[in-house]
C-alpha cells in the first residue's frame, strides 16, 4: 500500500512539476508557430506560382497555355508535399523524438516496398512524361479506353477525369495506353438537312449561302464562314443537303444546333418544304393508291 502511495506521489510531482509544463508550453508554442508558418508558407508559393504562370499564359509569346496550368498545379501540389513534409519533421524535433532514427527506419522500410512497388513506379514515371511532352493538359477533352471528358488534375501517379454526366474518372498513369485528345486541333462537324425533291433547291442554296456568310460576325466560335456542299444524298423523296464548318475546339456541337435550328426555320419561312415520311396505301379490291 505504501509502495503505491509512493508511485502515485511521485507521478503526481511529475505532473505537477514547473519543469515539465515549461517543456510542455514551449514544445506547443513551437508547434503553432510551425504550422501556422507552413500555412503561410504554401499559401504564399501557391500565389507565387499562380502569379508567375498567369504572367507566362498572357504573354504573346506562350504557345501552349494548357501546359503551363497543369505545370503550375503541379508545382502547387509538390511545395504543399515538402512544405507539410518538413513541418511534421519540425514538429518531432520539438516534441524531442529522435527525427534521424525515424528517417533511417522509414529508408529501410521505403527499400524494402520498392521492390514491390514497380507499379507505382511506372506511375510516376508515366506521368512525368505526359506532362513534360505535353500530351494532355488540364482542361482537354479526352478520351482514355472507356474514359472519356475533362482533365481536371495531372498528377505523378494518377489523372482524373471529369464524364459528362458527373463520374469522374480515376487513372493511374502507367495504365495509360492510347489517348484520343479533341482539344488540341479546331474541330470540324457536318450538319446533314433533308429537304423535299420538289423543293426549289437553287433557292434553297442561295437562302442557305447568304445566311452562313452572316455567322463569323455573330459566332465567335467559327473559324470562318461554313460551306455550303450541296447534296449529299438522294433517297426516295428526299434530298440531303450538306452544311460544313470549322469552330474552336469542342465548341461544333452548339453551332452545330444552332445552324440547324436556323436553316430549318428559314426554309420554312421561304416556303421550301423539308422533307417528312409519306406512307401510301392501297386498296387491294381497287387496285389503286390513296
Amino acid at each position: 500500500m505504501e509502495e503505491n502511495k509512493k508511485l502515485m506521489e511521485r507521478y503526481w510531482d511529475k505532473l505537477t512539476s514547473e519543469d515539465l509544463w515549461e517543456t510542455v508550453i514551449n514544445a506547443s508554442i513551437e508547434i503553432l508557430l510551425i504550422l501556422l508558418a507552413s500555412w503561410i508558407a504554401v499559401r504564399l508559393g501557391k500565389k507565387f506560382i499562380k502569379k508567375v504562370f498567369l504572367i507566362r499564359v498572357r504573354s504573346p509569346l506562350n504557345h501552349s497555355e494548357r501546359r503551363q496550368r497543369t505545370i503550375a498545379r503541379l508545382l502547387q501540389s509538390v511545395i504543399s508535399y515538402v512544405v507539410y513534409f518538413s513541418a511534421i519533421i519540425g514538429i518531432l524535433s520539438s516534441l524531442e523524438i529522435k527525427v534521424a532514427g525515424l528517417l533511417a527506419g522509414a529508408g529501410i522500410v521505403g527499400l524494402a516496398v520498392g521492390f514491390g512497388a514497380q507499379s507505382l513506379v511506372k506511375d510516376v514515371i508515366t506521368g512525368f512524361f505526359i506532362i513534360f511532352e505535353d500530351q494532355f493538359g488540364v482542361g482537354d477533352y479526352i478520351k482514355i479506353n472507356a474514359a472519356e471528358g475533362t482533365v481536371v488534375e495531372i498528377g505523378l501517379r494518377t489523372t482524373k477525369i471529369n464524364g459528362v454526366t458527373g463520374e469522374q474518372f480515376i487513372i493511374p498513369n502507367g495504365a495509360i495506353g492510347e489517348v484520343v485528345n479533341y482539344s488540341v486541333n479546331n474541330s470540324k462537324i457536318f450538319i446533314d438537312l433533308q429537304i423535299a425533291t420538289d423543293a426549289d433547291f437553287e433557292k434553297a442554296e442561295a437562302v442557305i449561302k447568304k445566311y452562313l456568310e452572316t455567322l463569323p460576325k455573330i459566332y465567335k466560335e467559327l473559324i470562318a464562314a461554313p460551306v455550303f456542299l450541296g447534296v449529299q444524298n438522294v433517297k426516295g423523296t428526299e434530298v440531303t443537303i450538306r452544311i460544313a464548318a470549322e469552330t474552336l475546339p469542342q465548341q461544333q456541337y452548339g453551332v452545330a444546333r444552332t445552324i440547324r435550328r436556323d436553316v430549318t426555320k428559314l426554309l420554312e419561312e421561304n416556303n421550301i418544304p423539308m422533307a417528312y415520311p409519306k406512307m401510301m396505301f392501297y386498296s387491294k379490291d381497287e387496285g389503286r393508291s390513296e
